[in-house]
This record gives C-alpha cells, sequence and structure tokens, in this order.
C-alpha cells in the first residue's frame, strides 16, 4: 500500500518517493517493520494468550526440563504470520505475481495450522488434527503453486548459457533473447546449473513439455509436504526451529536477490527469473519475524509457535526456494529438517520390524524426533551396544549446535552451486 502511495508521490515529484523503487530499500524497511510487529504486539499477544489460558500440552516422557514448560503459551505462529504479512501489504507489490503466491502460501497454512492448535486444546491432547487433513492441505497448496507456475504467464526466466569470445579468449554469460516458459531448475554439481524436468519425460514425444511440467508439479506437493512436517517436528526444543529457519531465510534471500538481478546473474552465471527479485522483500519480513518471536522463543520460551508457526514456516520455506527454482536444493539447505523427518521414519519402521521379528521392539534412538535423542537420558542403538552410558545435552546448548549446523549447511548449498 506504501509501495502504490509512494508511486502516486513520484508525480508530484515529492522528496524521497523514489526509494521505494528500490528492492533493497523496501527490503530492510520491511524487516525493521516485521521486528517491530513481533517485538511490540508480540508481548500483548502473548499476554492474551495467558488470559485465554492458551497452554502447551506437555506429556511426561522423561526429558529434561520438559513438564517445565507446561502452560507456557502455545500458538505463537500467530505472532510470525501477523508480523509477516503486515510489512508485505505495506511495502510489497501486490500486483507481482511471487508476492501473492507467498502471501497466499502464508495464509493457507496459517489457517491449516491453527486449526491444528485449536483441535488440540480444544481435546486437551496431542492429537490434533488428523494427519491426512493436514497432507490434504499441503498437497493442495503444492499443488497450486505448481499449477500456477505452469499457466501464469508472468512466470517465466532467461536460462543462462555460455557464449566462447575468441577473440577475447574467454566465455562470456548471456542469456536467451526470449523469455522461457519451461519447467526449469537449479541443480548443484553440474556446469551450468539448469535442470529440465521435460528430460525426464522425453519419451512422452510432443507431450514431453507438458509431463515435464506434471512431474515438476509433483516435486512442488512433495517438497512442500516434507519441509512443512519437517519443519512441525523439528520444532520441539526452545528456539529450534525458529533459529534454523530465519538461517535458511537468509540463504534464500541472497539466493532471490541474485536471481533477480540480471547484472549478477550473469556474473554468477545462474538463471535469471524476472520480476523475482520481490521475494526478497518478502523473505526479509519473514526473517525480521523470526528474530522478532525468537526474542521471547529462546530459553526458556515466554511462548511456542505450535503448529500455527512450524506448519508455516515450513511450508513458506518450500514455496520460495519453489519459486525461485532452487527446489532441488531444499535437501542440502534444509537438511536438518529433513533429518528429523527420516529420524521418526527409521524409528517407526525399526521398531515395527524388530517387533515382528522378535516380540520385542528395539530403537535406533533413545526418543524421535532427533533433537529429544540428546536430550534423553539412557541408551540407545549403538549407545546400547557399546553399554556406554551417554549423559543429556542441556537444551540449550543443542539448539545452539543446530544452529550452527544450519549455517554450515547454508553455507555449503552456496558451494555446490560453484563445484562443477
Amino acid at each position: 500500500m506504501l509501495y502504490y502511495l509512494f508511486r502516486y508521490l513520484q508525480g508530484v515529484d515529492f522528496p524521497g518517493a523514489r526509494l521505494m523503487d528500490y528492492i533493497t530499500f523496501r527490503s530492510g524497511l520491511a524487516m525493521m517493520l516485521a521486528l517491530f510487529i513481533a517485538l511490540v504486539f508480540g508481548r500483548k499477544i502473548i499476554d492474551r494468550l495467558q488470559m485465554m489460558q492458551v497452554g502447551e500440552i506437555v506429556r511426561d516422557l522423561g526429558l529434561q526440563g520438559q513438564l517445565e514448560k507446561k502452560g507456557t503459551p502455545t500458538m505463537g505462529g500467530v505472532i510470525i504470520i501477523m508480523s509477516i504479512l503486515i510489512p508485505c501489504l505495506l511495502v510489497g507489490k501486490l500486483d507481482n505475481v511471487y508476492m501473492i503466491l507467498m502471501i497466499v502460501a502464508t495464509v493457507w497454512l496459517g489457517i491449516l495450522g491453527f486449526l491444528d492448535d485449536y483441535l488440540k486444546l480444544k481435546k486437551h491432547n496431542k492429537d490434533g488434527m488428523k494427519g491426512k487433513f493436514k497432507i490434504v492441505g499441503q498437497v493442495g497448496l503444492g499443488l497450486l503453486v505448481g499449477l500456477t507456475m505452469w499457466l501464469s504467464p508472468k512466470v517465466v526466466m532467461h536460462s543462462n548459457i555460455e557464449v566462447e569470445s575468441p577473440a577475447q579468449n574467454e566465455v562470456v554469460v548471456t542469456y536467451t533473447p526470449d523469455e522461457v516458459k519451461a519447467p526449469l531448475t537449479t541443480i548443484p554439481f553440474v556446469k551450468n546449473n539448469n535442470f529440465d524436468y521435460t528430460w525426464l519425460t522425453s519419451w512422452m514425444g510432443s507431450s514431453a513439455t507438458t509431463g515435464g511440467w506434471i512431474v515438476f508439479i509433483l516435486v512442488c506437493i512433495f517438497a512442500v509436504s516434507a519441509t512443512s512436517n519437517g519443519a512441525n517436528l523439528t520444532d520441539g526444543l526452545d528456539g529450534l526451529c525458529t533459529g534454523t529457519s530465519a538461517i535458511i531465510g537468509v540463504a534464500l534471500a541472497i539466493m532471490a536477490y541474485l536471481g533477480g538481478n540480471i547484472i549478477y546473474s550473469s556474473y554468477l552465471n545462474i538463471m535469471y527469473i524476472p520480476d523475482s527479485g520481490e521475494l526478497v522483500v518478502y523473505m526479509s519480513a519473514f526473517i525480521g519475524a523470526l528474530i522478532g518471536f525468537l526474542w521471547y522463543n529462546t530459553y526458556p520460551a515466554q511462548v511456542f509457535m505450535g503448529d500455527t508457526g512450524s506448519l508455516t514456516i515450513g511450508g513458506i520455506i518450500a514455496v520460495f526456494a519453489i519459486l525461485i527454482r532452487k527446489e532441488l536444493l531444499i535437501p542440502v539447505l534444509c537438511a536438518i529438517f529433513f533429518i528429523e523427518d527420516l529420524s521418526v521414519i527409521l524409528q517407526v519402521a525399526y521398531f515395527k520390524m524388530t517387533r515382528r521379528r522378535t516380540g520385542t521392539g528395539r530403537r535406533i534412538f533413545k526418543m524421535t524426533p532427533l533433537h529429544h535423542h540428546f536430550q534423553k537420558p539412557g541408551n540407545a542403538g549403538i549407545e546400547a551396544l557399546v553399554q556406554r552410558p551417554y549423559a543429556p545435552i542441556p537444551e540449550s546448548k543443542i539448539v545452539t549446535r543446530f544452529w550452527i549446523i544450519g549455517i554450515l549447511l547454508a553455507i555449503f548449498t552456496f558451494v555446490t552451486l560453484k563445484i562443477r
């Protein structure tokens, strides 16, 4: 809204009205607004949640300090969502297809997570919404994003190509003269970093392009579902999901800025996506909202984000990566989320397999998701075989070490794009 007001003021030569034309200025303003909203209004929302007795339901699982969390206000994800949407509506271009998709994704998953938290509080247990309904919601969003990118004429890119210049004895990076409408994405460890999903459906002949877009949509659905659920599982310790997601957000914001600027894209030999630079404004608000929320969510937490926040955060990261054609980098950048997912899958599968074979179920980890393994006393898996006792690690230390791993993963994600 402010963006369009300043555009109007440019017509009357209002001093400073052209500042809103700069993505860097609007991104910085969006981050500051999000941080301010989360810090100031977050406190009021937490007080309101306490008055409404919207407290976390905690089961005694033998975890160090777990019972102390009982009664801590939950559904704090409302703070994050509000802190993202308000700055985007104020300083973002609301006619930009990428910004529209991110706002829709935020509201969509925010409602899904809110309903899950509401049912948990209503039933006074940890069950909440049935898993199949969550999956339906996540699949629906992935389908919407994939179809929009396929059918919208505004979602295009310029594929980067290398041209040899014998006179200067160098290789010059340029772009296809026409805007490309194709299911292209970025992959690491290859020369030009581009991959066309049509390659997987080349056997379909004249329908190969359509088949490629269908594969792309399926990847979108999987990315949204897996990342959203991974973030949901990671939200088990104070500040863990918040801090990890903020680190991922910084990496994605840099990628969006570089990919949306033709000069930097050419210099770095990466795909150029017109109008995608607007996503930097959104991600700046996302980072500011998470940092502001972390003020209250860091150990010992004064509020939990609940599924209202964690499902939304994971979905936002996935959709954002899809829009900047970096969805195949998610397994590296968001490896913490997927390791948390994998730990649960392996634990359940191994327990069922050993119970079926021996009559007694065995565990690989002391507890899942993985972060609880380090928090719980006792032995499991390899530790049980060697009979070596492991003391539980303090919660704050586990969270900090996961943040450090997240920073290393973000750096490695950028490095993979230059290793060819």
